[in-house]
C-alpha cells in the first residue's frame, strides 16, 4: 500500500538540466523532499519517478519521464561508529560535507574522486572513482544502504545480511529505488602531499606505466595526446596504512615549482595545494577544492576504463588520434583504480586504467570523436563510465558486464512494476 502522508514541495520553472546543461530532463516535474518520510509518500504514490543527484552524469542515465527527486533536502546526517569503522550518510550530501565532519572525528575515506562536491549516493550509483593501484571505486566503500522501495517502505540491504546480492544492489543506476542512507567504511585519518612532474615523455608513462602509476598512493597523468607529453601528479600518504613509509619509487626529471590546474592556462586558484607540503587526506586526494565550485559546466566528460595491463597500446591508440582529439579536447587523464566485486563496476574483478577526457561544451563536435576514441579502445576492453557521455548504444554497454543478466533480474524483483524505470536502463537490460 502507498505510503501516507505529506506532500512534497515542487520545484516550478524551465526543464531541469544537467550540471553540464547538456541534458535537459523529460521529467514532468521536479521534487525536493525535506524528510525521508515524505520521500515515501512520494515515491509510493507514484507511477515513475528517479533520484537527481548533482548532476554531474552527462547523458540520460538519471532520467525519468514522471518525477525526479533531489535529497539534499533530507536531513544531513553523518553517524561515525568508531568501534565498527564505519559512517552512515544522507544519500543527498556531498563528499567534501561528509569528508570534513570525518576528519574532526579523526577518520577518513580511503579515497575521493577528483571533485568533492558530487554526491554520496549518485557517486555510487554510477561507480565513479578516484585513482590509486591499491584503490577500488569509491561504491566498494559501501556496506548497507537504506533504501526506499516502489511501494514507498523503508528497506536496509547489507553486505553482512545477502553478501551474494549485495554487491549487485549497490552500483544499480537508480533502478532499484531512492537511498535514503548509505554505510561506508573508513579508516583512521591520514595526510598526503601532493607532487607534479612535467614533461614526462608519453612514451615512457606508456613503458614504465607499473612503476610510474605505482610510485604514490594516488597518480594521475594529464595530456592532450598531441603533444607527447604528460604532467604526472603524484599524492603520497606520509604513513601507509601500517604506519611504514612507502619507498621513494619514480620520481619525474622535471618537478614543477609553481601550482598547476589539470588544464593548461587556467590558473590554479581552485585546485588543492601542491609543491609536497601535507595536509589532510580530503584537502589533497581531489584535484580541487572542496570550497570552490571549479567550473560552471563549461564542458563535456566522458570516461573508458580498461583492463590496466592494455594501458600502453591504449596510450599507443590516443596518441594516433592526438590530430583529431586536438581542436575539442581540453585536457585527457590516466588513472588506476582497483578491482572489486560489484557487478556493474567497470572493474568487477579487474584492475583497470580509467581514460577520461575533458571535451569542448559541444557536443555536435565533441560526439564524432568520442566515437573514434571508442572504435579504438573497445577492442581492447573498455567500459564507458555509466555517468559519462558516450557515443556507445546502451544495449552494448550492458553486453561488457557478465553480470547484467543478474542485474536484470534483481530489477525485475525489487521493482515489478517499473517504478524506477527509465529509457537508459531499460534499453541496456532489455527491461522493457
Amino acid at each position: 500500500m502507498p505510503i501516507s502522508g505529506p506532500r512534497t514541495s515542487q520545484t516550478s520553472g524551465p526543464p531541469a538540466r544537467n550540471w553540464a546543461g547538456n541534458t535537459v530532463f523529460r521529467a514532468r516535474g521536479m521534487q525536493r523532499p525535506g524528510s525521508v518520510e515524505e520521500l515515501q509518500h512520494l515515491v509510493g504514490s507514484s507511477s515513475r519517478v528517479r533520484a537527481l543527484g548533482s548532476g554531474h552524469s552527462f547523458n540520460r542515465v538519471a532520467d525519468t519521464e514522471g518525477d525526479l527527486v533531489r535529497l539534499d533536502g533530507l536531513p544531513p546526517h553523518v553517524d561515525v561508529d568508531e568501534a565498527a569503522s564505519t559512517v552512515t550518510v544522507g544519500a543527498g550530501m556531498r563528499y567534501g560535507e561528509v569528508a570534513t565532519v570525518l576528519h574532526r572525528s579523526g577518520l577518513a575515506l580511503a579515497n575521493l574522486a577528483s571533485l568533492p562536491h558530487i554526491s554520496v549516493a549518485g557517486c555510487c550509483a554510477t561507480a565513479t572513482h578516484g585513482s590509486g593501484d591499491s584503490e577500488k571505486c569509491l561504491a566498494a566503500a559501501v556496506t548497507a544502504m537504506e533504501v526506499v522501495g516502489p511501494d514507498g517502505e523503508l528497506t536496509l540491504l547489507s553486505r553482512r545480511d545477502d553478501p551474494r546480492r549485495f554487491p549487485g544492489a549497490v552500483v544499480a543506476l537508480g533502478a532499484l529505488g531512492i537511498v535514503t542512507r548509505l554505510t561506508l567504511s573508513v579508516e583512521p585519518a591520514f595526510e598526503v602531499s601532493q607532487h607534479i612532474f612535467t614533461g614526462v615523455p608519453l612514451r615512457q608513462v606508456a613503458e614504465r606505466f607499473g612503476e610510474i602509476f605505482g610510485c604514490a598512493y594516488s597518480v594521475s597523468a594529464f595530456t592532450d595526446y598531441g603533444s607527447g607529453e604528460a604532467r604526472v601528479w603524484t599524492k603520497r600518504r606520509t604513513t601507509e596504512r601500517d604506519g611504514s613509509v612507502r619507498p621513494q619509487g619514480w620520481r619525474g626529471e622535471t618537478p614543477a615549482d609553481v601550482a598547476h590546474h589539470p588544464i593548461p592556462g587556467i590558473p590554479p586558484t581552485h585546485c588543492t595545494e601542491q609543491l609536497g607540503v601535507p595536509g589532510p587526506w580530503y584537502e589533497r586526494l581531489p584535484h580541487f577544492r572542496p570550497d570552490f565550485t571549479p567550473s560552471n559546466g563549461e564542458e563535456l566528460q566522458s570516461e573508458l576504463l580498461l583492463p590496466r595491463e592494455a594501458a600502453p597500446e591504449a596510450i599507443a591508440a590516443l596518441r594516433s588520434l592526438g590530430d583529431r582529439l586536438a581542436p575539442v579536447l581540453q585536457i585527457g587523464e590516466i588513472r588506476t583504480v582497483a578491482a572489486d566485486d560489484l557487478w556493474l563496476s567497470p572493474a568487477f574483478r579487474r584492475d583497470c586504467v580509467a581514460f577520461h577526457f575533458t571535451w569542448v561544451k559541444d557536443t555536435g563536435a565533441v560526439l564524432p570523436v568520442v566515437a573514434a576514441v571508442e572504435e579504438q579502445l573497445l577492442p581492447l576492453g573498455a567500459r564507458p563510465h555509466w555517468g559519462k557521455l558516450t557515443a556507445v548504444e546502451p544495449e552494448r554497454i550492458a553486453s561488457l558486464y557478465e553480470r547484467a543478466a543478474d542485474f536484470r533480474e534483481l530489477v525485475r524483483e525489487r521493482d515489478p512494476g517499473r517504478v524506477f524505470a527509465n529509457d537508459f536502463v531499460d534499453r541496456a537490460f532489455a527491461l522493457r
